[in-house]
């Protein structure tokens, strides 16, 4: 019986550009992915008071789990959608309180046949920098 997941750099046995959509957290939040091509994604939020801190602004939480959406969004549409990712680690920094609806910017930076390094920031609706992040990726078989 297999896991799901198979050995680093495998090629997959089906397009990985439905994946997103099959996570079910992702619904929860109601994270949407706007455009994934080429090493570049971008994903949509409209936050709403359930997804708010103590201080009514977007919990961390929130935004850590958006950009790494939207990093294994980038990182996945670098390769075709012919690989799938899991997060194996990710830095954070958080610059200012999110409101309304958060803009997710990801890009892939490199990396090889087995990891991807990507890049991300989330922006406001006034295009400020609510929190920036790095993560490391690597790809697997479904």
């Amino acid at each position: 019986m297999s896991s799901g997941v198979l050995e680093a750099g495998a090629e997959p046995s089906t397009d990985t550009r439905a994946l997103f959509a099959q996570v079910a957290f992702n619904h929860l939040l109601g994270l949407q992915r706007e455009f994934a091509e080429g090493g570049v994604a971008r994903l949509s939020l409209d936050l709403r008071p359930e997804l708010t801190n103590n201080f009514g602004v977007v919990h961390g939480g929130v935004l850590m789990s958006l950009m790494d959406s939207a990093m294994s969004s980038a990182a996945l549409s670098a390769t075709g959608f012919q690989k799938a990712v899991v997060t194996i680690d990710m830095s954070t920094s958080f610059h200012r309180p999110g409101r309304g609806r958060l803009l997710a910017h990801a890009t892939c930076q490199g990396g090889g046949r087995s990891v991807c390094f990507c890049e991300a920031r989330v922006e406001d609706a006034s295009g400020q920098v609510v929190a920036r992040a790095m993560g490391t990726f690597r790809y697997v078989r479904v």
